[in-house]
């Protein structure tokens, strides 16, 4: 699991890649725990859609800002959203 906090843009993705890679690599797939992020801008929307075409991406607690823009781009009915970190993996 990776739990993000704060504000994610076009500087952030190549360490958020690379976490995000690491723990693709380590378990196969991942939980995002997104309850605590403030801002992100298209490049993570892109990064987080390109992780669930590549593995089991489970995303948890999105935080208001998140569950906004997830419902305006209509990729809420595409990606795995559970409302808490331990529903996602019990999933």
């Amino acid at each position: 699991m990776i739990a993000l906090q704060g504000e994610f843009d076009y500087a952030s993705v190549p360490g958020l890649q690379a976490r995000i890679d690491t723990a693709v690599n380590t378990h196969g797939g991942l939980i995002l725990d997104a309850g605590a992020v403030t801002f992100v801008d298209s490049t993570v929307v892109t990064l987080i859609l390109m992780t669930h075409q590549r593995t089991h991406l489970r995303i948890a607690g999105l935080s208001p800002h998140l569950e906004h823009l997830f419902g305006i781009y209509g990729i809420d009915q595409v990606l795995h959203i559970y409302p808490t970190a331990d529903a996602a993996q019990t999933a």
